[in-house]
C-alpha cells in the first residue's frame, strides 16, 4: 500500500493513479510534491515530470522535504529546452524533452527512469508525479492528451506505481475534466481557503 502522506492519511493500492484538481495558487503542486516526498523517506523511487518548473526549481522544492541526495528522485524536464536554456544533456537524475507538446518523449523518458528503479535497481514502489495536466491541454487537443494519459497511467500500473497528476481545474470545461477523470483511480480536489478533499475508488 502507499499513505498519501500524514496531512490526507489515507491509504491507496498499489497501481492507483490520483488527480490533484483545484483552482490556482490552491497548493496542488505543493500537495503533490509532499505525497512523493513521504514515499522518498521510506526509501521509495520518486519520477516528477515537470511541464512548468525547470528541474532545478523542482529539486530545490523538493530538498525543503526531504534529502534526496543519495535517493533514488528523477525529473523529466519539458520545460528547460523549450526555453533554450544552453546546452542541457541528460543525466542520472534528469532528462530532458524538448517541450511539452513532445508527448512521444515524455513517455520514452519516463519509461526509463521506471526500468532503471523497478528493474535495474529492484525499488519496489515508485511515485510518479505529472504537473501539470493543463500545460499539456495548452499545446495539445483532448483527445491527443487523453491517449497520452491512458498510455502514461498504464505505465504506473504495470508497475504497481503511484501516479500523482496535478490539474488546474479552473482552466477547463466540464467535458474536459470528465473525459479525463475516468483515467484516474481517485480526486483529490484543493480548494483556496478550504479545507482538501479526497476521493477514491470504493469511497
Amino acid at each position: 500500500m502507499y499513505d498519501l502522506g500524514p496531512d490526507l492519511d489515507r491509504e491507496v493500492p498499489p497501481g492507483t493513479n490520483i488527480l490533484v484538481s483545484g483552482p490556482p495558487l490552491s497548493g496542488k503542486r505543493s500537495l503533490a510534491l509532499d505525497i512523493l516526498a513521504s514515499g522518498t523517506e521510506k526509501g521509495e523511487g520518486a519520477i516528477i515530470v515537470t511541464t512548468k518548473d525547470g528541474a532545478d526549481r523542482v529539486l530545490d522544492d523538493f530538498e525543503k522535504r526531504t534529502p534526496y541526495e543519495d535517493r533514488p528522485v528523477a525529473i523529466v524536464d519539458c520545460v528547460t529546452r523549450q526555453q533554450g536554456v544552453g546546452d542541457v544533456r541528460d543525466s542520472d537524475r534528469i532528462k530532458y524533452t524538448s517541450s511539452p507538446v513532445d508527448m512521444t518523449g515524455i513517455g520514452i523518458k519516463l519509461s526509463e527512469f521506471l526500468q532503471s528503479f523497478y528493474q535495474n535497481q529492484e525499488i519496489e514502489q515508485n511515485r510518479v508525479m505529472l504537473h501539470s495536466l493543463s500545460t499539456l491541454l495548452m499545446y495539445s487537443d483532448l483527445q491527443t492528451v487523453f491517449r497520452f494519459l491512458h498510455v502514461f497511467t498504464g505505465r504506473v500500473q504495470s508497475v504497481d506505481g503511484l501516479g500523482i497528476f496535478a490539474i488546474d481545474a479552473s482552466a477547463h470545461d466540464d467535458q474536459t475534466m470528465n473525459t479525463l477523470k475516468q483515467l484516474f483511480d481517485g480526486i483529490i480536489t484543493t480548494q483556496e481557503d478550504g479545507p482538501v478533499s479526497v476521493r477514491l475508488a470504493g469511497d
